[in-house]
């Protein structure tokens, strides 16, 4: 089969169209024939090197397709199933064996390219919004990057819940994608303090929640955009890494609350996939959330995809799609 290859850390250069064999599913896999994997900043980070992995690796974290076969103890799906999964690396390949556990099946009426789109980004949306920092009506939010995929999905979930919404982003034509998506406010952070936005926009108290997937070059100003005993949810990192820092600063700023999350531990139990990836396709079944589709490449374009991705002149999803 065909696949991307990592054999050693680097740029986007490092991923290197080559045949593998077809896996064969274990005991507890399914074999999934893919159509479509979805193109995350995990990705970025784990052919960089910032997430330690296992050279060679086929990267790649979510995709969706059809089981072709399953391996003994499976019960959870069939052979002919229209699946999706996140979370199982290796999708950047023409199939994947991949543990039946973390397969959901698609309604009807999504698309296999949707539905590879929607997983990591969807379920990750979902978790912030009604676990991280259950939103309720009323509340007020941060969304850092208002255009793109995580942050269209978690503004319109915001919205879904009742909470006011402000959205940071690059430029005009984002701005307006991210009114699109619902914001009720949008900060362009290259022409803006944001931070000083936010307190102006509610009258000097700050918001409720941030919700950043930047890292580096947002921390200070996210955590200047907090009300008292607010919360930063920083669950991504595209402009690197954070320094360290004196944690004093979270009880001089207000006695705020920062937390790292990650989708696996949002994932814990089956039943916890069932209930975030069912509210997310059915809802884009039900026309109750928009996926936006930035960018769509065959798979042996994958070096280009990550280009355009670490270039953040995207807006929504990137994704892969197999012949």
């Amino acid at each position: 089969m065909k696949a991307i290859q990592v054999n050693e850390a680097g740029g986007p250069e490092k991923l290197e169209l080559v045949d593998v064999p077809v896996p064969r599913p274990a005991a507890n896999q399914a074999l999934v024939r893919i159509a479509a994997s979805g193109v995350n900043f995990i990705d970025v980070y784990f052919r960089t090197g910032l997430y330690k992995a296992d050279f060679p690796m086929i990267p790649g974290s979510e995709a969706a397709g059809t089981v072709e076969a399953v391996g003994s103890e499976v019960t959870e799906v069939a052979p002919g199933d229209r699946v999706a999964y996140a979370m199982a690396r290796g999708s950047y390949a023409e199939y994947a064996a991949v543990p039946a556990a973390q397969l959901v099946k698609i309604p009807d009426h999504v698309d296999l390219a949707t539905a590879a789109a929607a997983m990591l980004q969807g379920m990750t949306a979902h978790y912030l919004t009604h676990s991280t920092f259950p939103l309720k009506s009323g509340d007020t939010c941060l969304v850092h990057a208002a255009a793109g995929g995580a942050g269209g999905l978690i503004v319109q979930m915001a919205k879904m819940l009742g909470a006011r919404v402000f959205g940071t982003v690059s430029t005009e034509e984002k701005a307006r994608v991210a009114r699109e998506n619902g914001c009720d406010e949008t900060i362009l952070y290259t022409q803006q303090d944001f931070a000083a936005e936010v307190k102006r926009l509610t009258a000097g108290r700050g918001v409720d929640v941030v919700y950043d997937s930047v890292a580096r070059t947002t921390f200070e100003q996210s955590l200047n955009s907090l009300r008292p005993r607010g919360l930063l949810a920083l669950f991504g990192q595209s402009s690197g890494p954070i320094p360290p820092f004196d944690p004093a600063i979270l009880g001089a700023k207000g006695s705020l609350f920062l937390t790292r999350p990650g989708l696996p531990y949002y994932l814990a139990t089956r039943d916890e996939l069932l209930w975030r990836a069912g509210d997310v396709l059915g809802w884009i079944a039900a026309g109750k959330l928009r996926l936006r589709i930035g960018g769509a490449y065959p798979l042996a374009n994958a070096a280009q995809a990550h280009r355009d991705l670490e270039g953040r002149g995207t807006t929504g999803k990137l994704v892969l799609t197999v012949p």
